[in-house]
């Protein structure tokens, strides 16, 4: 599971004493207000300031904020010594303005010291007149030491905010958070293929079939049928009823699905969204570029400064060192992509996003439905587009370029191993562009899963790339086999699962699947015996590799034995290993069909798994592959059908796919794709794919909202909700190798 926590910065260091503590208030027989002078009505004792000039002004507090600053928590207000008790649900109340209007303000209720947990932020856009803004949540902890704050900076321009009757109230009836789910006939809200499958789910209480209409753009109907009926589904404990109208093959914009006195949401019949999606999905890679201004023209709306080079207050990845006492020597590892929603770099996420895109464009090359040209140059609107290289690899060679940099050099400790990561050396808030982040950036130290990440894809690149520039290919290749060499050498070099400050810790301690995988690589790329040999006796190639989660960064086996049975070798046994691909699809095959809503996953327990979304996915690239190598219609048409939770037809009705279908995730937790919180920054790009339902729920945000919250339903569209709403490079690989593969059978 990848884990990773924003802690959100307190102020507690940058202020003075506190003032003169007033008596706790009594709200109500249970309410206690535990907020001291929130009316301002005499005094601003014991609240503080950091960085802004403030006064009473007319019963309420104004701050007159400097511009010029980076961060929200440049400038703030706030108090200290605020009690929480754990289980006890608070109402955070006040009344806000800001002149000129549009500015933000990140309003929070956290912990005053080290680690600086947030358990409530809200983030309104202020006007001139002033408004009231309520929030309700309950306190994961108990705490003395809790703050309640009011970050004003991060502005270029000076502003004044002013603030009144701030309350903290405890003892609140919970706030009871009910999604709207919109209408109860659940369906792809982006498009189903022409000669696909065809399928809906529909929420209701009847237990009898029920009758349905497919109607067009003009509201006539054009196929009907009758629904059957399936029991309580567990994955959204919804009794739930399902729809096949894959007899009707006519392609067509605007139908909608009509059930129980219930339409759907529209969609289209045909295959032109998909071709989009596979473009949006791949697309999303160059936005997420570190290391190179993103070209406005190329993306309108998202054009920014390069991140990390080194212009301040950027430190830039230009003179990277270790951690200090890790290591005596500095590395350049620009560019590369950011891994999700901060400005991490991971070799172990890196290597296997890299992986599944250069999959998609292997694919293409190998299968019988594979269109290389789909990918080709000139597809993307890269800024290397016109160079004779598929634009898919371009964008790959981004990525590769800086695993190949993260590698120890030669003559040091541990040479020729990888680091696992570099990024900021604490947490920063949000929002944050990339070339304003001010923190001092830091190399890892190498492990063996990151020095295979390496190993396998330099090994995969090396084929890829051949044909088109020999002298990367080469130098690929090389590094790969250093690699391998250095991981053999250091079978067992983990990553300190408590490294989780500043960047997720991604800690593996079983890397027999890494093993596995870049031998696969290797032998496919070179064919030799030493790498068939390791292939042939590691325990992963007879194991069952294609668990009910799916494979991920901690779980690549899969990796190697789909490419293994897609990719032409002279492997012993490879007939056995495309045999057990399919059995694996077979798995996923019947997890499709126990599911009302016709995903081929089936967490243990119902628990779904951080970066559920991708997950599904990554599933149905089995029963994609499983169709490759047997042309069996059962797997292509399992394949497909997969799409449909992602795009909509699950239990909240909500698209994961950012600018597909009517209601789709608009907020993912991003630093600069940031426009819930700051209207200047954008949302994130078409194409971009959330996390989705996270029965761990580990962020506060999703803990204040989701408690008790059933499989599907543990998933929130909001910014600050990091463990269910994030981005994440690996995620998006999942969703354009799939679009592609859909587009492909189109």
């Amino acid at each position: 599971m990848k884990r990773r926590r924003t802690a959100l910065l307190s102020l507690a260091t940058l202020l003075g004493a506190a003032l003169t503590a007033l008596p706790v208030q009594n709200a109500g027989a249970d309410e206690v207000e535990q907020v001291r002078n929130g009316g301002f009505d005499t005094t601003a004792d014991p609240w503080w300031t950091s960085n802004v000039t403030a006064s009473l002004t007319a019963g309420q507090l104004c701050a007159d904020v400097p511009g010029g600053t980076v961060n929200r928590w440049d400038s703030a207000i706030g108090q200290n010594d605020i009690t929480l008790v754990k289980g006890t649900t608070y109402r955070f109340s006040f009344r806000a303005s800001g002149v000129p209007e549009g500015h933000a303000v990140r309003a929070i209720v956290g912990l005053a010291v080290s680690p600086y947990d947030t358990w409530q932020e809200a983030t309104p856009v202020l006007d001139a007149a002033g408004d009231t803004y309520s929030y309700t949540f309950t306190s994961p902890v108990d705490s003395a030491q809790g703050q309640v704050a009011f970050q004003v900076g991060g502005s270029a321009d000076p502003w004044r905010f002013c603030v009144d009757d701030v309350s903290l109230l405890g003892g609140v009836p919970p706030q009871v958070y009910e999604p709207d789910t919109g209408p109860r006939v659940r369906v792809n809200q982006v498009a189903y293929l022409p000669a696909g499958p065809k399928n809906a789910t529909l929420v209701t209480d009847a237990v009898a079939k029920l009758p349905w209409q497919l109607k067009n753009s003009a509201g006539a109907t054009v196929a009907h049928g009758w629904s059957v009926p399936r029991g309580v589904d567990a994955s959204s404990g919804q009794n739930v009823h399902t729809i096949d109208f894959g007899a009707y093959r006519k392609p067509g914009a605007g139908f909608t699905l009509v059930a129980d006195g219930e339409a759907s949401r529209p969609f289209d019949i045909g295959a032109a969204a998909y071709r989009q999606l596979r473009l949006d999905a791949v697309k999303y890679y160059y936005t997420q570029r570190s290391g190179i201004a993103i070209r406005d023209d190329l993306r309108p709306g998202y054009g920014r400064a390069a991140g990390h080079v080194g212009v301040a207050p950027n430190q830039g990845d230009t003179s990277v060192p270790c951690r200090p006492g890790e290591c005596d020597y500095r590395l350049d590892v620009t560019g590369g992509w950011y891994d999700a929603g901060d400005h991490g770099k991971y070799v172990v996420n890196g290597g296997i996003a890299a992986w599944e895109l250069l999959s998609t464009y292997e694919r293409s090359l190998l299968a019988r439905t594979g269109h290389p040209a789909s990918l080709g140059d000139g597809t993307l609107a890269l800024p290397e587009s016109g160079n004779r290289v598929p634009d898919v690899l371009d964008e790959a060679r981004w990525e590769l370029d800086f695993l190949l940099k993260m590698q120890v050099p030669d003559g040091q400790p541990l040479a020729g191993m990888a680091h696992h990561k570099i990024h900021d050396a604490q947490w920063t808030g949000l929002p944050l562009l990339p070339a304003d982040d001010p923190q001092q950036r830091e190399l890892h130290p190498p492990t063996t899963a990151a020095t295979l990440n390496l190993a396998a894809t330099a090994a995969q690149a090396a084929r890829l790339y051949r044909p088109y520039d020999k002298a990367f290919a080469a130098k690929a290749l090389s590094a790969a086999r250093k690699a391998w060499t250095a991981a053999l050498a250091n079978p067992a070099v983990y990553a300190d699962p408590a490294d989780g400050t500043g960047g997720g810790a991604y800690n593996d301690d079983d890397v027999t699947d890494e093993f596995y995988w870049a031998a696969a690589e290797l032998y496919l790329t070179t064919g030799e015996k030493r790498y068939a040999d390791h292939v042939l006796n590691s325990p992963q190639h007879t194991a069952d590799v294609f668990g009910p989660y799916g494979f991920d960064w901690s779980r690549t086996a899969a990796a190697g034995r789909l490419d293994l049975a897609l990719v032409p070798s002279k492997l012993p046994g490879r007939d056995q290993v495309r045999r057990s691909v399919v059995r694996g699809a077979d798995t996923y095959l019947a997890a499709l069909a126990s599911q009302p809503y016709g995903m081929p996953y089936a967490p243990d327990g119902n628990r779904y798994d951080w970066g559920s979304s991708h997950q599904v996915l990554n599933n149905a690239v089995v029963l994609a592959t499983a169709y490759d190598v047997t042309g069996a219609s059962k797997y292509r048409d399992a394949a497909v059908q997969s799409m449909d939770y992602v795009l909509g037809r699950n239990a909240l009705n909500i698209s994961y796919v950012t600018g597909y279908g009517e209601v789709n995730a608009q907020h993912e937790h991003s630093r600069w794709y940031a426009h819930q919180l700051d209207p200047k920054l954008p949302s994130p790009p078409a194409g971009t794919l959330a996390g989705g339902a996270n029965s761990s729920i580990q962020d506060p945000y999703a803990q204040s909202k989701l408690q008790g919250c059933v499989g599907q339903f543990c998933y929130i569209d909001d910014i600050q909700s990091w463990s269910t709403n994030e981005t994440a490079i690996n995620w998006n690989a999942a969703l354009a190798r799939m679009a592609s593969f859909v587009a492909d059978q189109g």
